[in-house]
């Protein structure tokens, strides 16, 4: 460990949120926690330095609202990675899904990742939220200078429920669900300062993720589950991917680690959930180390 953060030839950063406490809707139990096993498995395990992984949560000093996750993005990943440099987002909460207009994709319904503070207005028959979505996600990762990213998102992105001994991580989202004003004046800075237009963006979203590699906890329509062990409560596919890889001792890639972790949720927890993932194209960075590193062996 020491070794690992006294080299200096590149940096490893990484953003960690997670919410358990909502101002307006059922709270989560898990999220904080998967939090803490996430900041662990990255620094015991892949020498990262603890000041260089930043916390946003309800433990931390600034909270999960909207202003804050994104500022956080901006100063600690997109502001100081460097090319070679190894990045790493991870979100646990609530997720949904609204409505985008002019979307690149047959289906219009797009994920969204939801901060502590969602607001939610009426206008007409439509809801206006204040969610983050898949299209202001797409363009922070465009922004970040190294092709090293990794983003792992453990939230659901449809309605759910309690069931059984699982938590369901999903708030009321759909159809009737668009991004309200906040949202779409956000993602018009952001491609300003990407200097790329509308039309540009829609092709890159159709064909492609903007860098490096996306880990979705569930499928677009799935639930996500929190499990209820023996004295604790964590997302079910962050717990089983961090003591996943506290336990390899070699290079595996990422294609091999989530097909393992996909059937030790069904056997383990009986969750539907099928986590998947999504490489940049020509990349080859499914057969990559997860986190683009190499784990030293213990």
């Amino acid at each position: 460990y020491a070794k690992a953060i006294s080299d200096s030839n590149s940096r490893k950063l990484a953003l960690l949120v997670g919410i358990n406490d909502y101002q307006n809707f059922d709270n989560l139990k898990g999220a904080i926690t998967d939090v803490h096993l996430q900041k662990e498995l990255l620094v015991n395990r892949f020498g990262f330095n603890p000041k260089d992984i930043l916390i946003v949560s309800d433990e931390s000093k600034n909270k999960p609202t909207r202003e804050n996750i994104l500022l956080a993005f901006e100063e600690h990943l997109i502001d100081q990675a460097k090319p070679g440099d190894t990045v790493v987002f991870h979100f646990s909460g609530h997720g949904s899904q609204v409505l985008e207009e002019n979307s690149p994709f047959e289906n219009n319904l797009r994920s969204t990742f939801v901060p502590n503070n969602r607001s939610i207005s009426l206008k007409g028959n439509e809801k206006k939220v204040s969610d983050i979505t898949s299209k202001t996600l797409f363009l922070l990762m465009s922004s970040i200078n190294t092709e090293n990213l990794t983003v792992i998102l453990d939230s659901c992105y449809s309605g759910g429920g309690k069931r059984g001994n699982l938590n369901i991580r999903s708030t009321e989202g759909g159809n009737r669900y668009k991004s309200n004003d906040l949202e779409i004046e956000y993602q018009q800075k952001l491609l300003s300062e990407l200097r790329i237009s509308e039309e540009e963006l829609r092709q890159r979203r159709k064909t492609d993720i903007a860098k490096g590699i996306v880990i979705a906890s569930a499928r677009k329509n799935q639930i996500a589950a929190e499990a209820y062990l023996d004295d604790f409560v964590a997302g079910a596919f962050t717990y089983l991917m961090t003591q996943y890889l506290w336990q390899q001792t070699s290079k595996s890639p990422v294609e091999n680690a989530i097909a393992n972790i996909s059937r030790s949720i069904i056997h383990t927890f009986s969750s539907s959930q099928i986590p998947e993932f999504s490489a940049k194209t020509n990349s080859r960075n499914q057969a990559k180390p997860i986190y683009f590193l190499s784990q030293p062996t213990p």
